[in-house]
């Protein structure tokens, strides 16, 4: 399997908990909190994966990746942040829904 069908089945995971948290929170991610995220973990993965790979921590098979670098990094890593940027905001709005819906009484009144 190559590294780009790995990122891509990662991806899809990450969309279908994301869909999941979304309908059980009942409410929507704010995109700004999914720019900022993707923004942040992006230049973290470029920045520490490039290190990384200087020091030969570890490698890549060449004949398993796409070939498009950012850095040292290959593009492919990049999926990970992706896949992150997509649900920790959708995970913040669930607690965030689950925190609000604990704080109000039986009679509806928020406390």
């Amino acid at each position: 399997m190559s590294y780009a069908a790995l990122a891509g089945l990662f991806l899809l995971a990450a969309l279908l908990v994301a869909a999941v948290l979304r309908l059980v929170a009942r409410r929507s991610v704010v995109p700004l909190a999914v720019a900022v995220t993707l923004a942040v973990l992006s230049v973290l993965t470029a920045v520490f994966d490039s290190v990384m790979i200087a020091a030969r921590f570890f490698h890549y098979d060449p004949d398993q990746l796409l070939g498009v670098m950012i850095g040292l990094a290959p593009i492919e890593d990049f999926a990970y942040p992706l896949a992150g940027a997509i649900l920790l905001p959708a995970l913040w709005v669930l607690l965030a829904s689950r925190r609000e819906r604990t704080e109000t009484d039986t009679t509806g009144v928020p406390r």
